[in-house]
Order: structure tokens, then sequence, then C-alpha cells
């Protein structure tokens, strides 16, 4: 079937509504430090790709209430997914802090690339090497086929249903905070047998100054540990996110 200029470019737009939203927030290809006319671009250049499989589920001919719907529903869709991944990504940003909280490095604030604001620097490390890994080991397209298979799982049809959309992000929210828990469990484990080590010291020994050995220690062997255990980390991490993209999309 033909479509005219003007059913075209409303297909476009309900398809850019959608695509162009997950694009902003999706990982990797939607990180802050990516300039947003390159993002725009790569939308602009994703949605002509996948027009032929939003055209047909997209209504060409359609009145301006109903088309204004399905741009709604569209970005609204493109949020929740988009939204959900990036609470999964978030995962990091948790277990950096919980890291340098455990070896008693959360003063040291640096600025956040991905973010905009300020955090560890340790959570600023483990940021930027897991988006790393994800262009590393190929998560970014992972991502952008959950775009497309998301037509399949979430047909446009107006707004998505709240039910639907809550169930998701408590989902997502909950599996990134489970996620950041698990990497940093190491950590979680080291001091807290770390410290019961030097209560038990102070108590055997009250005139040694266990403060001015602890931290230098902790620091010590808590970068010995982060060093040798980051790889599993990161293996965790990219494991736990690609499963979700994967379900995300349905694939």
């Amino acid at each position: 079937m033909t479509l005219s200029f003007p059913e075209l470019a409303t297909v476009f737009l309900l398809a850019f509504a959608r695509v162009g939203t997950l694009v902003m927030l999706l990982p990797g290809v939607g990180e802050r430090g990516v300039p947003g006319r390159m993002r725009l671009a790569f939308a602009l250049l994703l949605t002509l790709i996948l027009l032929p499989i939003a055209r047909g589920l997209l209504p060409a001919a359609a009145g301006p209430s109903a088309v204004i719907g399905l741009l709604f529903g569209e970005v609204a869709v493109g949020l929740v997914l988009g939204l959900a991944a990036r609470a999964v990504m978030a995962a990091l940003q948790t277990a950096g802090t919980v890291v340098a909280q455990q070896l008693g490095l959360s003063f040291a604030m640096t600025l956040d690339p991905s973010a905009g604001g300020q955090d560890t620097a340790i959570s600023n490390f483990l940021t930027l090497l897991g988006i790393t890994l994800v262009f590393a080991t190929d998560l970014h397209h992972v991502a952008i086929s959950g775009i497309a298979e998301s037509y399949r799982v979430l047909p446009p049809a107006g707004v998505p249903d709240v039910g639907d959309a809550a169930t998701l992000a408590i989902s997502a929210v909950g599996r990134g905070f489970a996620l950041g828990a698990k990497i940093a469990a190491p950590f979680i484990a080291f001091a807290i047998l770390f410290n019961l080590g030097l209560g038990v010291l102070s108590r055997l020994m009250p005139q040694m100054q266990v403060f001015f050995i602890g931290m230098p220690l902790t620091i010590l062997l808590g970068m010995l540990i982060l060093l040798s255990s980051l790889g599993v980390m990161m293996s965790v991490f990219l494991e736990e996110l690609g499963q979700f993209l994967r379900g995300l999309g349905g694939l």
C-alpha cells in the first residue's frame, strides 16, 4: 500500500516518538557523554530503519485526536522501557557507593559524567567501565533489537496500562538494587569481618591506636579485593543487564 506524504510523515512521527525516547535513555547509546546531536541523528536513522516494522502497526490515516493519543502513548512506552533499563544500569552506582562506604572512601567525590552530578570515585569508575563493556560486548545491539521487538510486545494502542508500567518499574528498580548489592557483597563481608577483627584487637590491646592502623589497612586490602574481583563483578553485571534487555524486548 502506497502512502501519501502526510500519512508517511504521521507514521514516521509516531515511530520516532518511541524510538527517539528509547535512544535517549538506553544504556550505552543514551549516555550523557554522547553529544545530543549524535543521539538525535542516531534516533532519526534508527527510526528510518525500523519504519517498515512500525508501518504495519501504526495507523496512517487517523484523526488529529487519535494521532495525539498515539503520540503520547508511544512516548510513554519509550519512557517506561528506557527508564526500566536505566534503573538496572544504575546498579553500578549503587554498588560503587556501597564499596566506597565500606572502604572509607565515600568522601572522595568526583564529577559523574553519565549523570552530571557528583558521585564517589569508585561509582564513576564502575559506571564508565560498565558503559565501555556494554559497547565491547555488543549489548547495545541487544538494546537496539529490543526497540524493534517492543512493537511486537507492546503494539501501538494509546497510553500503556498503568498497572503493567508500575509492575515493570518496580521490578526494574528492585532488580537494580539487588544487582548492586550482589556486586558489592564481597566488600560488605570484608568490612564486617575486618571491623570485627579490629574490635577484638582493640579489646586485647587497648593501648594500640586501632583507627590509625585500621583505616590505611582497610583501603589497601579493599583495593586489592577490588582489583582481584573486578572481572567477576562486571561479568555479573553484564549477564544481568543482558538478561534484562532480552526480556525487555521479549527475545
